[in-house]
C-alpha cells in the first residue's frame, strides 16, 4: 500500500450543516482558502440541497464558483442526494460529487425519504446521466450508518456489504463507508472493511467517521491497518447529521494528521498552517464549540513529520 494517505476536509458541509449560527459566505470562502493553503488537497465545499432543508448551505453554487476561480488546484468536491442535486453539481463545474445513501431503512426514510433499494435504483439512473456528459466527474458513494443507526440500532455487517454491492453494480467510482452516528469500535470497522472489500475489491474507497463515543481516531486506526488510505474529516471535529439522533462531531483533521504524520503516513498537510485554518473557523463561526485534543495540547517537541 502507498504511504501517502488522503484526507477529504468536509467541514464546510458536514461541519456547518447543523451549526445553530451561519457562517457567512465571505468567511467561508476565506476558511475554506486557509484549509487549502495548510495542503489540504480535496475539500466537500458545501451541498446542492434545496435552502429551506440546510439553509446553513444555501449559498453553495456561489461558494463553488468562487472557490473554483480562487484556489487554484483544490479538487472541490459538493454533496447532492438525487438527480437534480446531481445536475446542479455537475452544471456549477465541480470536479467531484458525494451523494448520500442510507444503510438502514429508518435512517434512509428520515434523510432520503426513500428505501435503501431505492437508493440504488436512483444511483444508475444518476450514473447513466453522468456519463452521458462531456465532462467527467466521479461520484463518490457515502454508505451512512455502516456500522450502526440511532434510528433502527444495530446495522448488520451483510447489510453494508449488501448496499455496497449494490453501489458497485450501479457505477459508482467509489465508496465511502460511513459511520454517520458514531457507534462504530475498531474491530467492528475491521470486519465491515474486510467484507466490504471482499465484496467490491478496490471501489471501496475511505472511511467517513464520526466521533460520538470518543472512537474517531482508533477507528481510523482501524482502517488503516486494513489498507484504507483515504478519510473524511472535519476541522475542530465540528459536524453530525440533522437526521440522525445523537449523532456529533466528525473526527478531528488535526488529530487524525498528527497521528498518521507521527507513523510515517504522508498527506501533505501542515498541521501549524491547520491551526491557522482552525483559528479562521472559529473568527467565522465564534458560538459554535470546537473540539480536538492536539489544539489543546500542541505540537509536542517530539513531532517529526512523515519524510
Amino acid at each position: 500500500m502507498s504511504t501517502f494517505v488522503s484526507i477529504c476536509e468536509v467541514g464546510p458541509r458536514d461541519g456547518l450543516q447543523i451549526a445553530k449560527t451561519r457562517m457567512t459566505t465571505d468567511d467561508k470562502v476565506r476558511w475554506i482558502k486557509s484549509i487549502a493553503a495548510a495542503g489540504v488537497r480535496e475539500i466537500e465545499v458545501g451541498s446542492f440541497v434545496p435552502p429551506r432543508v440546510i439553509p446553513q448551505l444555501s449559498d453553495t453554487p456561489e461558494i463553488v464558483s468562487r472557490v473554483l476561480a480562487e484556489v487554484p488546484g483544490l479538487t472541490v468536491q459538493a454533496l447532492a442526494p438525487n438527480l437534480r442535486g446531481v445536475q446542479n453539481a455537475y452544471n456549477a463545474g465541480v470536479h467531484k460529487i458525494s451523494i448520500p445513501v442510507s444503510v438502514s431503512e429508518g435512517h434512509s426514510r428520515a434523510n432520503l425519504n426513500r428505501a435503501p433499494a431505492e437508493s440504488i435504483e436512483m444511483m444508475r439512473e444518476i450514473m447513466a446521466w453522468l456519463k452521458a456528459q462531456p465532462r467527467k466527474v466521479p461520484v463518490v458513494a457515502g454508505c451512512s450508518t455502516a456500522f450502526g443507526c440511532s434510528i433502527d440500532g444495530v446495522v448488520t455487517t451483510a447489510q453494508t456489504v449488501a448496499m455496497a454491492k449494490g453501489l458497485a453494480d450501479a457505477g459508482v467510482d467509489e465508496i465511502m463507508l460511513a459511520d454517520t452516528v458514531g457507534y462504530a469500535h475498531p474491530a467492528q470497522v475491521k470486519e465491515v472493511v474486510r467484507a466490504t472489500r471482499e465484496a467490491i475489491g478496490p471501489v471501496l474507497y475511505g472511511l467517513h467517521l464520526h466521533d460520538t463515543c470518543g472512537l474517531g481516531v482508533a477507528n481510523a486506526l482501524a482502517g488503516l491497518e486494513e489498507g484504507i488510505r483515504a478519510f473524511d474529516s472535519c476541522l475542530a471535529g465540528l459536524g453530525g447529521c440533522p437526521y440522525a439522533p445523537g449523532a456529533s462531531g466528525n473526527v478531528v483533521t488535526e488529530d487524525l494528521v498528527f497521528m498518521l504524520e507521527s507513523m510515517g503516513f504522508q498527506t501533505g498537510i501542515d498541521l501549524e498552517k491547520l491551526f491557522e485554518a482552525r483559528r479562521v473557523l472559529h473568527e467565522g463561526l465564534p458560538a459554535e464549540p470546537m473540539q480536538g485534543q492536539l489544539a489543546k495540547a500542541g505540537l509536542p517537541p517530539t513531532f517529526r513529520k512523515a519524510a
